[in-house]
C-alpha cells in the first residue's frame, strides 16, 4: 500500500512540474496573440509566485484542516480548471485572472507532498519525487511544441490541462490508499500547529530559510540566464546554447534520480555539501575562458547535476532537524522563501548584468551559493544542538 501510494504522490508531481514551463514554451506565440509586449509574460510569472507564496503560507492551516490527500486532490483541480482557462484566454487580463488559481495550486501541493514524504519517506524517495517534477518540466515544452506545429497555443494548454483532469481522477480514485498512514498523521493532526509566527521563534529556522532562498534564487537564474550567458560570452549559436542551457533541467532531473540511490547511505547533509562541490565545479568550468566552448557548455550540465541534491536534501531534513509536529508549518514558509527568490533573483540579475555584462553570471551564482552552505551549516549545526 505504502509503495502504491508513493507511485500516486510521484504522478502528482508529475502534474506540479507540467505547468511549470509551459508559459515560457508557449509565450512566444501566445504574447503576439494577445497583442502585448513580451517582456509582460514576467507579470504572469509574478502573479503566480504571488499565489504560490500565499497557499503555500497557508499550507499548515490546510494540511491540519482537510489532511494532505484532499490539499493535494483539491491543487490539482485547481491547477487543472486554471490550465485550461488559459486556454479560453482572449485578453491578456484574462490571463492574469487564471494565473490567481495556478498559482494558489502549486503552492499547496508543493508544500504538503513534499512535507508528507519528509515525515514517511526516506531521503531516496525525497529525491526521486523532485525528479519526477523534473519529467513534468521536461514533458510540457514537447507537448506546446507539437501543439503550436499542429493546432495553436491554446491546444497545448488544453492537452496539459487534460492531462491534469486525469491525475485528478487518478487521485480521487485512490484516496483509500492514503489510510496506510493515517494513524501517524492523525497524531500529528491532533498536535496544535506552531503556526508561521512561531516557526521563525524556532532556532535555526531563519538560516534554513535564507539557504533555501539563495539555492531557489541561483538555481532560477541559471534556468534564465544560462543561454544568453554563453551566447554573449563564449560565442555560442543561440541553437546550440538552447540546447545546452534545456540540458540544466536534464541535468537536475538525471541528478536526482541518481542522488536517490545513494543518498539513504550518505544523509541529507552530506548531499547538500555534495551537491554544493559539484555546483561550484559546474561554475569554474563558466569562469574558465580560455577553454574550448565545450567547456561552458558542459558547466550548464554540471551545475544542474550540483543542484539535484539539494532542493530535497534541505525538505527531508527539515523534520529530523525540527520535529515532525513542526515540519508542515516551516516546509510551508519554505516553499514561500523558494518563491520569493526565484522570483526576485533572476530579475536582478538581469539588471546587474545589463550595467557590467553578462560575465557576472558564475560570479553571481557562486554568491548565492556561498550564502546559501554557510546558513545551511549553520542551521544543522543548531539542530544538533
Amino acid at each position: 500500500m505504502a509503495a502504491l501510494l508513493l507511485v500516486i504522490i510521484y504522478l502528482a508531481f508529475i502534474s506540479l512540474g507540467l505547468p511549470d514551463s509551459l508559459l515560457g514554451a508557449g509565450w512566444p506565440v501566445m504574447h503576439q496573440y494577445l497583442g502585448v509586449p513580451l517582456s509582460w509574460a514576467g507579470i504572469v510569472s509574478m502573479i503566480i509566485s504571488g499565489g504560490t507564496i500565499v497557499s503555500s503560507l497557508l499550507s499548515d492551516r490546510l494540511t491540519h484542516r482537510f489532511g494532505p490527500r484532499y490539499v493535494t486532490l483539491g491543487s490539482v483541480l485547481l491547477t487543472a480548471m486554471a490550465i485550461f482557462g488559459f486556454s479560453l484566454a482572449t485578453r491578456f487580463w484574462m490571463l492574469c485572472l487564471w494565473a490567481v488559481p495556478f498559482g494558489l495550486g502549486a503552492g499547496s501541493i508543493d508544500a504538503a507532498l513534499n512535507n508528507y514524504v519528509a515525515l514517511h519517506y526516506t531521503a531516496r524517495h525525497m529525491s526521486w519525487l523532485h525528479c519526477f517534477w523534473g519529467v513534468g518540466t521536461i514533458v510540457s515544452p514537447y507537448i506546446m511544441s507539437f501543439a503550436l506545429s499542429r493546432a495553436s497555443w491554446q491546444a497545448g494548454y488544453r492537452s496539459v490541462a487534460l492531462l491534469q483532469f486525469s491525475i485528478a481522477a487518478v487521485i480521487l480514485c485512490t484516496l483509500p490508499l492514503w489510510n496506510v498512514h493515517a494513524k501517524q498523521d492523525a497524531a500529528l493532526s491532533k498536535k496544535a500547529s506552531v503556526g508561521i509566527v512561531g516557526s521563525l521563534k524556532i532556532r535555526g529556522v531563519l538560516p534554513l530559510l535564507l539557504g533555501f532562498c539563495c539555492y531557489c534564487s541561483l538555481e532560477s537564474t541559471c534556468m534564465l540566464w544560462s543561454a544568453s550567458f554563453l551566447i554573449a560570452t563564449r560565442g555560442v549559436s543561440p541553437e546550440r546554447a538552447a540546447a545546452f542551457a534545456s540540458l540544466f533541467f536534464i541535468g537536475i532531473t538525471v541528478g536526482r534520480f541518481l542522488s536517490g540511490i545513494i543518498s539513504n547511505r550518505l544523509g541529507d547533509r552530506f548531499m547538500i555539501r555534495l551537491g554544493t562541490g559539484i555546483l561550484y565545479l559546474g561554475v569554474g568550468l563558466l569562469l574558465l575562458k580560455g577553454l574550448p566552448e565545450e567547456a561552458a557548455l558542459a558547466g550548464c550540465v554540471v551545475i544542474g547535476l550540483g543542484c539535484a541534491p539539494i532542493y530535497p536534501s534541505i525538505i527531508h531534513a527539515t523534520p529530523a532537524n525540527f520535529g515532525p509536529e513542526n515540519s508542515q508549518a516551516i516546509i510551508g514558509i519554505q516553499m514561500a522563501s523558494a518563491y520569493v527568490g526565484s522570483t526576485l533573483a533572476p530579475p536582478l540579475f538581469g539588471f546587474l548584468s545589463g550595467k557590467v555584462g553578462l560575465w557576472l553570471l558564475p560570479v553571481y551564482v557562486a554568491a548565492f551559493g556561498l550564502v546559501m552552505i554557510l546558513m545551511l551549516e549553520r542551521a544543522f549545526e543548531i539542530a544538533k544542538e
